[in-house]
């Protein structure tokens, strides 16, 4: 087992920590006010993803073999969907990121509490992230 699945498993048991979905959305918001800031140089159009209801930039570098990410929102809940996201992907390899598809959805029952909109979201934030490893990979 890789990094990425021992750290979804983590953040699938401190989901299912909480027994309802109230405390669990204030945790997923908590993770957002803890991300660094990302400066005002990186939230120009050129890092505004597209297919998300609220505006997220995401600003990555890649050093060392892996990808760093850097990520915000103008929205709260998506602020927190960032978190754990980079969370989970971020300083990796682009072949481990592409090898581990986000698993924590299905396991905790998050996509049946975001609206049809954040769930779109969250999937345009992902495939960005699949894109840019995979512009990555050495052949």
């Amino acid at each position: 087992m890789n990094n990425i699945e021992n750290i979804q498993k983590k953040i699938i048991k401190e989901l299912k920590f909480f027994n309802n979905w109230i405390d669990r959305y204030k945790y997923i918001l908590d993770l957002g006010k803890k991300l660094p800031k990302m400066p005002a140089k990186w939230k120009k159009p050129k890092y505004l993803l597209s297919g998300c209801q609220s505006n997220v930039w995401i600003y990555h570098k890649f050093f060392d073999d892996k990808i760093h990410f850097i990520a915000t929102s103008d929205a709260a809940i998506v602020l927190g969907l960032i978190a754990i996201i980079l969370r989970i992907y971020n300083y990796r390899k682009p072949r481990e990121i592409l090898s581990t598809p986000l698993n924590l959805t299905k396991f905790v029952g998050l996509e049946q509490h975001l609206t049809l909109n954040r769930h779109n979201g969250l999937n345009a934030m992902l495939s960005h992230i699949y894109y840019i490893a995979s512009n990555y990979i050495r052949t």
